[in-house]
């Protein structure tokens, strides 16, 4: 699969940069995408909820009532759960909600999540940029120029690059990340790819095709 290489201002260069089939042409798994974006949110939960059992509130621990004679149920503590105040039952406590999935499932999950934007023609390919300085203006020019400032944009660099990340930071509908970081969720959130020219090289390494 073959794309034209854009430049910042939205024009073709005339250069073509070449996709690699086993990236962005194969035969989609839904299921695995599912899984990978199961896990990523499960791990964003922070597991921290606590609800306190009768054995934890503060309260008396004497026998409210006399066991037999009151014609009611009988109750022997003012912490029990079916009374106003009382410890809840099988409450929620802190625990891990992240689960382990295979780095070949994870691997299967981004190509299909590629594959996807690849055949909605949800990808562009830009020549590499910078900023001199953070500038978030430059940034929604860029935008503007390639006619994504409505939608959501996963900006994928080859490495860190500060000025850019800064000059995007502000944008709600703006994500950017480095091609080794590139999630499935990240991925499919977006509603159009924008990879900088040298991080499709990036996704080869990535997936250790060489």
């Amino acid at each position: 699969m073959e794309l034209a290489i854009l430049n910042t201002a939205g024009e073709d260069t005339g250069r073509k940069i070449e996709l690699n089939d086993s990236v962005f042409g194969i035969e989609p798994n839904e299921h695995a995408i599912y899984l990978d974006v199961k896990q990523f949110l499960a791990n964003q939960r922070q597991g921290t909820h606590k609800a306190k059992e009768r054995a934890e509130i503060s309260g008396s621990t004497a026998k409210i009532k006399k066991q037999k004679g009151t014609g009611t149920a009988r109750a022997g503590s003012i912490k029990s759960p079916i009374f106003r105040g009382g410890g809840r039952v099988f409450g929620p406590r802190p625990r891990n909600y992240g689960f382990k999935l295979n780095k070949k499932l994870k691997q299967l999950a981004r190509k299909s999540a590629l594959t996807i934007k690849a055949q909605n023609d949800a990808l562009m390919v830009v020549e590499d940029f910078n900023f001199e300085a953070p500038k978030t203006k430059e940034f929604v020019n860029i935008q503007n120029s390639l006619k994504v400032a409505d939608k959501k944009v996963l900006l994928v660099l080859s490495e860190d690059n500060k000025n850019i990340y800064l000059s995007s930071r502000n944008l709600k509908n703006v994500n950017v990340v480095r091609v080794s970081d590139l999630a499935t969720y990240d991925i499919m959130k977006a509603s159009t790819l924008v990879f900088v020219e040298s991080s499709v090289k990036g996704l080869d390494e990535m997936f250790k095709l060489n």
